[in-house]
């Protein structure tokens, strides 16, 4: 053959490279995300909703709706905090013996609120809001990623939505640390589910520097790591999950023990500066004279609707340990349950303490998914109803601490 009349051969096309880790992490969390998309939509639009009716009362009543979110309560302390730091401790003027400590108050909403304060032109009380809202949104998709990862797309959904239509829902659209530790402890969960226990561990060390209940996420991770060496010998060698539980108790550890030797108190002068507020563990003795004093005495409502959440709370608990989810999970519950219902004082604050107890959701959002779509809706607009209601009544009408 002449090389006037040879077939030209064409060079090989180079193999497109193949993408990076990092390429393929990013596109798992997109994924992730687009999956939870529909779920966070109708968060967002209960959340917005139930904003826009205390709103307009609010103003009805000549109050501001930004006050009342982010300057309310706790809020205050917080906003001082991230403001001029610890060191504000203030007799009480109405009840002889109570002090208050700002020392009392974990530091990594403050310090995020500083944060966002320090890089954008805004107020304690607007960068409060706005650490809110975030850590609202995420805890929101962890919780989406927790109830996905163990029952699927519609009763994950419903679990969002119920954590967003809860009585008391709207704390988690004020400038408190709910939000944030809810946030954390759903994706170290998520973690500890998925078997990735640095990652668990990391996360529980920021939820326990967000609030005094988030001991709760320390202590699933631990059990759950327990649980892991004790079933697979082989993980017996594996420095991560060694790791994680070693590093879930730190930031709950360190900042108690920091707080105690700052009050003068020594290593447990945190808990001095709990009961010089009036707040300690006493296995519900105080809850259950209170409850007492419900029945055989008239209150305000907000005791009432707090009675109702916390014996709810207690059924969804057996519940949720009769559908044998993961340990960590009801582990996780069940800690939070005990620090609200063996808590003295307090009581209209108890649902707060609950909110984060997501996983108390999960048998009510598995009878959700598989009910009748009539069902459902009638469900959902019936605690729209209510948690919109109350969520305003708390916020504009209650005048006991929240």
């Amino acid at each position: 053959m002449s090389a006037d009349t040879a077939v030209p051969v064409r060079a090989p096309e180079p193999h497109p490279a193949a993408p990076s880790a990092r390429a393929r992490r990013l596109d798992r969390v997109r994924e992730a995300l687009r999956r939870a998309a529909p779920a966070l939509a109708l968060y967002a639009a209960v959340r917005l909703t139930g904003m826009s009716v205390m709103a307009g009362w609010a103003w009805w009543i000549g109050r501001h709706p930004r006050t009342l979110l982010g300057h309310s309560w706790d809020g205050i302390w917080y906003a001082d905090i991230a403001r001029h730091g610890y060191g504000l401790i203030i007799p009480s003027p109405t009840t002889r013996g109570v002090v208050f400590n700002d020392l009392a108050f974990f530091p990594l909403f403050p310090g995020l609120v500083r944060a966002v304060m320090t890089v954008l032109p805004f107020t304690a009380v607007t960068a409060g809001l706005l650490v809110a809202w975030f850590s609202a949104g995420v805890a929101a998709w962890g919780i989406y990623a927790v109830g996905e990862r163990l029952h699927g797309h519609k009763p994950a959904t419903a679990l969002v939505v119920l954590w967003g239509l809860l009585p008391h829902a709207i704390v988690q659209s004020m400038a408190y640390t709910e939000p944030l530790m809810t946030a954390l402890a759903a994706w170290a969960l998520y973690a500890a589910v998925t078997g990735r226990r640095l990652w668990a561990g990391a996360l529980a060390l920021l939820a326990g520097l967000s609030r005094p209940n988030a001991v709760a996420v320390a202590a699933a991770v631990c059990v759950g790591a327990a649980l892991t060496l004790a079933r697979d010998r082989r993980a017996r060698t594996d420095w991560r999950v060694w790791a994680g539980a070693a590093l879930a108790p730190l930031g709950w550890t360190s900042y108690v023990l920091w707080a105690g030797f700052r009050s003068g108190g020594g290593v447990l002068g945190y808990f001095d500066v709990q009961r010089l507020w009036g707040s300690r563990f006493d296995f519900g003795r105080d809850a259950f004279r209170f409850v007492r004093h419900l029945f055989i005495g008239r209150d305000a409502m907000a005791y009432y609707v707090t009675l109702a959440i916390l014996g709810v709370a207690l059924v969804a608990l057996v519940l949720l340990f009769l559908d044998r989810p993961p340990a960590v999970l009801v582990v996780y519950a069940l800690v939070l349950v005990v620090i609200a219902v063996g808590g003295s004082s307090y009581f209209a604050s108890k649902p707060r303490f609950l909110l984060p107890a997501f996983p108390l959701l999960l048998p009510a959002a598995l009878a959700m998914a598989r009910a009748r779509q009539r069902t459902v809706v009638v469900t959902v607009g019936a605690l729209a109803g209510l948690s919109f209601l109350y969520g305003t009544y708390l916020l504009t009408v209650a005048r006991m601490p929240m």
